[in-house]
């Protein structure tokens, strides 16, 4: 639609300008900092950093009725740089040029509804949101769109060349970090750094086609994110993974989406998401935060950050309901099928827990909960999904197992709808399903099928038949005719059809 077909009391909002500035904020000092330098950490303190927005004077003066209809009548805009994340630019990163904006296809992700059948084996209506449609194939894009984009701008505004991008990774972060580094070839190269052994071949053969530098090494993922952050702190490197604050900021548009798609009323809604690395958690509660104040969202949705008992670290340190007794630990993760979940120090934890105090005080109760689950459940949970109609992944297996285990509990009250993070495409993690439907996982995993949900190939070879397959040459004749008949009713028989 051309923007002079749009309302005139609304056509001006619709291309957004850059705005205000933005200022890189420590959690820990307080102490904040500008955009120009690169920064993961605080330079005074070391604390984890988050961004914040200082708008210019128009923005705050717009109530929630306005900022609806320009999200509603921008999402029918055909202008490229706004196709994405940045629908809401003026929420995510407002300081940048729409010219400098990178757009390779991400977000706006489909929530796709349970059928009948599958609702009522979980208990409550509820969608999955196919993160796995994403141009990499996760959601990890989302990010990855912003941080990119800022380093977009930062390189061509300050004419920094030849930069090399880094990361850690359990497979979805490289795979992202690398397609879209690949797209700015004229500015960056990439490397990714992966824990040997531990990512699924589908999910090391993207990075490698996007023509990164793929490194492996021996430990898991919290031995490859303290190797880049060392990295980035001795070398002029710019690490991409989530400690980065601009990866943060594009994926809050999680949030926005969800609330967009149900024409801004979330009190109702139930928000299910595997914690991993805490980036994920942290922004979708920052994102639905900033929707409250602005007025966009009358009501918070309850969240609840599910993990697996084989890497729960944030699950442990909730338990404790006297926040002064707290205490975080990180763990030592044992194998889990849910791979990018995998992560026993994730880096957000001090994001989490300011993040998540703010949001039950904005909601006036408790609406943020952590669960742990086993990975049986998340594998049966896969499974069923997927049988059911959904492309589910590993974690999405993880985001359903704890749904149930929330109905379960009684955190999912009557009347109230899940969106369930499936955070990656099922084939990344087709090895998994494999090894469940044919009963071959190792029992580190402690996994076994259901005995009704395996599942192998059934060779269709009729007796009398073989001397003819043993040719490898195609048939002819009366021995074609012979071929063809024997193998149809061989079909009939296995799936039980009767003649008409």
């Amino acid at each position: 639609m051309k923007l002079a077909e749009f309302p005139e009391d609304i056509r001006n909002y619709l291309i957004p300008e850059p705005s205000g500035s933005m200022l890189y904020r420590c959690l820990m000092c307080r102490d904040e900092f500008d955009i120009d330098h690169l920064l993961y950490t605080c330079p005074s303190c070391g604390g984890i950093l988050m961004l914040s927005h200082q708008s210019a004077p128009a923005l705050p003066a717009r109530d929630g009725a306005l900022w609806r209809r320009i999200f509603d009548f921008r999402r029918m805009l055909n202008v490229n740089p706004l196709k994405g994340i940045f629908r809401y630019y003026e929420f995510i990163a407002p300081i940048i040029p729409l010219e400098f904006i990178v757009y390779l296809g991400e977000a706006h992700t489909p929530m796709v509804m349970a059928n009948d059948q599958l609702e009522g084996a979980v208990g409550r209506p509820f969608y999955f949101k196919n993160e796995g449609l994403n141009p990499s194939l996760s959601f990890k894009d989302r990010g990855m769109a912003c941080a990119l984009s800022f380093l977009n701008y930062l390189a061509k505004s300050k004419g920094i060349g030849d930069l090399l991008t880094i990361c850690a990774s359990t497979g979805d972060t490289s795979a992202s970090a690398a397609l879209y580094a690949a797209y700015l070839t004229d500015l960056l190269k990439s490397a990714v750094l992966l824990p040997e052994g531990k990512v699924t071949a589908q999910q090391l053969s993207q990075p490698l086609g996007s023509g990164a530098t793929v490194l492996e090494m021996p430990g898991v993922f919290d031995d490859c994110m303290k190797v880049v952050e060392t990295l980035s702190e001795t070398y002029p490197v710019a690490l991409l993974n989530s400690k980065n604050s601009w990866r943060i900021l594009g994926q809050e548009s999680y949030s926005f989406e969800i609330a967009q798609n149900f024409d801004y009323r979330v009190g109702d809604k139930v928000i299910v998401v595997p914690i991993g690395n805490a980036g994920n958690i942290t922004a979708i509660i920052s994102g639905f935060l900033k929707f409250l104040a602005a007025n966009l969202i009358a009501e918070l949705p309850t969240i609840v950050g599910v993990q697996s008992e084989h890497a729960n670290p944030v699950y442990r340190y909730y338990l404790e309901d006297d926040t002064s007794q707290r205490q975080f630990a990180p763990v030592e993760v044992s194998p889990s099928v849910a791979q990018a979940a995998m992560i026993g120090n994730p880096v957000s934890m001090p994001r989490v827990i300011e993040l998540v105090r703010d949001y039950n005080e904005a909601a006036e109760r408790k609406k943020i909960f952590f669960l742990e689950v086993s990975e049986q459940e998340i594998m049966d949970a896969m499974i069923v999904a997927n049988k059911n109609g959904n492309i589910s992944c590993t974690q999405g297996g993880e985001s359903m197992a704890g749904f149930i285990k929330a109905i379960g509990q009684g955190l999912v009250p009557e009347g109230e709808i899940g969106v369930l993070a499936a955070t990656a495409h099922v084939l990344k993690f087709s090895s998994f399903q494999e090894m469940y439907l044919t009963d071959q996982f190792p029992p580190e995993y402690k996994v076994k099928p259901r005995r009704e949900f395996r599942n192998i190939p059934i060779h269709v070879k009729p007796k009398g038949m073989g001397k003819i397959l043993e040719t490898g040459t195609p048939t002819r004749g009366k021995d074609r005719e012979a071929f063809i008949h024997e193998i149809v009713a061989e079909i009939a028989r296995i799936v039980d059809l009767k003649k008409r």
